[in-house]
């Protein structure tokens, strides 16, 4: 394996994003001692707890992206949502930049992402793909809309069960996928380095907010057969190795009614989905990260017990500087770890932490998660 000399003190890490992710990834830069910048729009953005050199501006503007680049030596991201031109611009002079800027511009385009999946054989849920919102008369219901850019969380995702919903999605580029009747959503993150080398975590499964459309938590293991795991982490190395991917890639899946495994989307970073590694697993998937885009060996992906993640978000009707009730009482419980995001203002639905609970027995853990869930409160 070609050696990175990374650890220096001349070399310096960037990251385009100061989310949360940034935030953790940035945790483990520290301990480390990984000299990292970081650019967000936000001045109050989490990362800038941890970074060394913090700055403020447009991920979207190409000059913006371009000239904090050439202060880097090695450019990775929290969020998918950047100027790609300026990586590509970047790439072309010598910054070492990943994902590669490449498997970035399928990603982040929900249409060339599905559009992929179908010319790599690998298996997704039925869709057509449009330049501009349909007329009505053409879609068939039910169906999932998706806005081709800028979904998260939830959002630029929609159910459509009649004329009234599609009267409230966008007018943009979007992908209508066939309603897929799903048994379990999954999620397997796996890594690659530079030399190719690529490691799976094990399957975890997530269970969603039926409403806001998103994770409320994350479970290891599986319940899934072992069949069906080997299966999902087949697929996910399947995607990676079609990417050209390096980095750490989040691979969500579906298991549907018929018993298929469908590829839902993918993101190349760090993921809600792999948070509950940090306490559960050898190796967390922001230590992970950090291995593949140096080019350094790639940890191990065992869990060392059963785990689940707990996200905490935003209550309903409130909106403003944050407060978690109940905190203390959580402090008190030996297999409970909070994560606070350090950001300041909460609103409704917002990711705000989470929580991971770790223990012998999955059912149990269960019973204790929806405890938290209901005792921790995210207020102003």
């Amino acid at each position: 394996m070609e050696q990175t000399h990374f650890f220096s003190s001349s070399k310096r890490l960037g990251v385009l994003g100061g989310g949360q992710l940034g935030k953790m990834l940035l945790s483990k830069c520290r301990q480390w001692d990984i000299h990292t910048s970081v650019l967000d729009p936000s001045p109050v953005a989490p990362a800038r707890l941890m970074a060394d050199t913090f700055l403020t501006g447009d991920l979207m503007d190409y000059q913006t992206v371009y000239d904090f680049g050439l202060q880097t030596d090695v450019l990775t991201i929290e969020i998918e949502n950047v100027n790609v031109d300026a990586l590509q611009a970047l790439e072309s002079i010598g910054v070492k930049v990943y994902p590669k800027p490449k498997a970035l511009s399928i990603i982040q385009d929900k249409i060339r992402q599905k559009e992929f999946y179908a010319s790599h054989n690998i298996p997704t849920a039925p869709f057509s793909s449009w330049s501009s919102k349909p007329d009505w008369e053409k879609i068939k219901t039910p169906c999932i809309w998706k806005s081709s850019r800028f979904g998260y969380d939830g959002y630029g995702v929609k159910k459509i069960n009649n004329a009234q919903d599609w009267e409230e999605v966008a007018q943009v580029a979007c992908v209508i996928e066939d309603l897929v009747e799903i048994e379990k959503e999954i999620s397997v993150i796996v890594a690659r380095n530079l030399e190719g080398e690529i490691h799976t975590y094990e399957v975890v499964e997530m269970e969603f907010n039926p409403k806001a459309n998103q994770v409320e938590y994350v479970f290891y293991p599986s319940t899934l057969s072992e069949d069906e795991q080997k299966h999902c982490q087949t697929l996910a190395v399947k995607v990676a190795e079609a990417l050209d991917h390096v980095g750490l890639l989040a691979v969500e899946l579906f298991l549907n009614k018929k018993g298929e495994i469908l590829v839902n989307e993918v993101a190349p970073r760090p993921h809600n989905s792999g948070h509950l590694t940090i306490e559960g697993s050898v190796t967390s998937q922001f230590e992970q990260h950090l291995r593949a885009i140096l080019n350094l060996p790639l940890g191990q992906t065992s869990f060392r017990s059963p785990s689940i993640m707990i996200n905490l978000v935003g209550d309903m009707g409130h909106s403003g500087p944050v407060v978690y009730e109940h905190l203390e009482t959580l402090l008190s419980i030996p297999n409970a770890q909070p994560h606070l995001y350090g950001k300041l203002e909460t609103r409704p639905m917002r990711k705000m932490g989470h929580i991971t609970i770790t223990g012998d027995n999955l059912a149990s853990l269960r019973k204790q998660a929806m405890s938290l869930k209901n005792l921790i409160r995210v207020k102003t």
